[in-house]
């Protein structure tokens, strides 16, 4: 492998990226978390999945909605504490606005789920059986007396489950549950906070070892699995985007791109998951000797217009608002036509979620909310800077979970 040499940009992102020892961090509500490494096990104790299941009712009962259907998803995980991932078999949780829910799902799925899942009643069905006709059934015990009413159906649910479903209950109303689920995911708790804080800490962590490995010749498939390796390494999975170059100007560029020479533009997009929860971080690099002086400005520019928008968030701000600020810097340095996608994005237990800081969402910022912030510009034919950051919003602004790349 060559020798590499990086200028400060490239040696303050991997100083920026390296991981913070937990003296640095707030300290996490461990006793609400368990085994957050684990794929199989709720990362979280029954409490926590107790409080969504009443704050669910409570959102139900304000919307006059009288159950929840959920097919595995992240929501089905959000309520339950597992997703089985979807077949060809149905799978559903069913949560009345008054009682405790239960769990439909093939008969020989009932211990793998009943392991995994803090929903004690489940009720299964047979091949041979309508499981739809199961849920109808199912329906009537958990809501004597209630021949109709509404129904909040997951938004994923597959289009043939929700036909079959509405025939086996004709008299009953469904509606889309996002507003419910929307509502009740876009405010992370300090236990949400705490997984995404140690998502966060190993990409950071990945990402500086992975950039310190670069070396002339290599590929952005060679980086990305890299990247990969280094966040399996620390327990986590996950993967990223590595762009080369011109490459760097495609907002979403796959691989595939030129092999790396010095005196180029590298750009990282990557997360990794813990506890079901999963960070989203952007560093952009200039690997060689000397950046170029373009390169700089650009670089810096991108760096003020996040400034902005993070100087700017506070409780109650519209999440436009937070677009404009950054848009605004980007704007007057001249680059406005190549800032080309949204200021950023929810995060959580999808790697996009609401709310969205995009023009057009007067959406207002809540203390919990959970969010990157990532301008960016785009040269085609030459190259791209982003740089992104997850934050959240507290009581007062907005506090920056992961570490900010220093301004060139």
């Amino acid at each position: 492998m060559q020798r590499r040499a990086f200028v400060a940009a490239g040696a303050a992102v991997i100083a920026d990226c390296r991981l913070r020892t937990a003296d640095s961090s707030p300290p996490t509500p461990q006793s609400t978390i368990r085994s957050p490494q684990s794929a199989q096990e709720p990362s979280l104790s029954p409490e926590v999945f107790a409080r969504r299941l009443e704050r669910a009712r409570a959102e139900l009962k304000t919307r006059s909605l009288d159950l929840l259907i959920a097919t595995p998803s992240a929501n089905y995980e959000y309520f339950t504490g597992y997703n089985p991932g979807r077949s060809g078999r149905l799978i559903a949780l069913l949560l009345p606005v008054v009682g405790p829910p239960a769990i439909v799902c093939p008969s020989f799925e009932l211990e793998r789920i009943k392991r995994h899942s803090v929903v004690t009643e489940l009720r299964g069905w047979e091949e041979q059986d309508d499981p739809h006709v199961l849920v109808r059934d199912t329906v009537r015990r958990l809501m004597p007396g209630s021949g109709k009413g509404t129904i909040a159906l997951e938004s994923s649910t597959a289009y043939q489950t929700s036909l079959r479903l509405g025939r086996a209950l004709p008299d009953w109303t469904f509606v889309d549950a996002a507003p419910v689920t929307e509502r009740l995911r876009v405010i992370k708790s300090p236990e949400e906070i705490a997984l995404l804080r140690r998502a966060i800490a190993i990409t950071l962590d990945a990402m500086g070892a992975t950039f310190a490995q670069l070396a002339v010749g290599t590929t952005e498939r060679d980086v990305a699995r890299i990247l990969e390796r280094e966040m399996q390494q620390r327990g986590a999975p996950g993967d990223g985007l590595v762009q080369f170059g011109p490459s760097s100007a495609l907002p979403h560029g796959g691989p595939g791109g030129p092999k790396l020479e010095r005196e180029m533009v590298v750009l990282i997009d990557c997360g990794c998951r813990v506890g079901g929860y999963t960070s989203d971080i952007t560093r952009t690099i200039w690997f060689g000797d000397r950046p170029s002086d373009e390169f700089r400005k650009v670089f810096n520019v991108v760096h003020d217009a996040q400034t902005a928008a993070m100087a700017l968030g506070r409780p109650g701000t519209p999440c436009e608002e937070m677009d404009r600020a950054a848009r605004r810097v980007i704007t007057a340095a001249g680059y406005g036509p190549f800032f080309t996608h949204r200021l950023g994005h929810g995060l959580g237990m999808d790697g996009h979620e609401p709310e969205y800081l995009v023009e057009g969402n007067q959406t207002h910022l809540e203390p919990g909310m959970v969010f990157t912030i990532e301008p960016g510009i785009y040269q085609l034919g030459k190259f791209g800077v982003r740089i992104e950051d997850d934050c959240v919003m507290t009581a007062t602004g907005v506090e920056v979970l992961s570490q900010r790349a220093v301004k060139l």
